[in-house]
């Protein structure tokens, strides 16, 4: 019994340690950083839900495709400044709108290739911020 405990806590600790690794890297983050992030947190969770999807597991598809649609339209969305981005903002608002329909779609009806172009969408747009992250410009 006590070694299920100490397996209970270390589980725990574990947790705890890996929340703090993430907030400390939220903290420290850029702003082009944290984009970056919200990125990756999208890109991962719909690579998982593709994974429930073959395997049939509905609840844990619609979780990773919930958690995939919260960062598209709580994260990236609102990330965007209209009023100093302008033209390119208002299209990436148009674009993470459409992301959103199709994660919606690859939910509702268990749909392959919605997710697939999803993806491909968020892959295209992470790539080119990525990019510019590298050259020295602002997030």
């Amino acid at each position: 019994m006590s070694t299920m405990r100490g397996a209970a806590a270390y589980g725990r600790g574990a947790g705890a340690y890996a929340r703090v690794g993430v907030e400390s890297a939220v903290m420290s983050a850029s702003p082009h950083q944290l984009i970056v992030m919200l990125f990756d947190g999208a890109q991962s969770a719909i690579r998982a839900a593709r994974i429930h999807m073959q395997a049939g597991n509905s609840l844990e598809k619609g979780k990773a495709i919930t958690k995939a649609l919260d960062i598209v339209n709580n994260g990236l969305m609102a990330a965007l400044d209209i009023e100093k981005g302008g033209e390119i903002a208002e299209r990436l608002g148009s674009l993470y709108d459409y992301i959103g329909r199709l994660l919606l779609a690859a939910n509702l009806h268990s749909d392959q290739e919605s997710l697939d172009q999803a993806e491909k969408l968020l892959d295209d747009i992470a790539s080119a911020w990525r990019e510019i992250g590298g050259t020295g410009g602002q997030g």
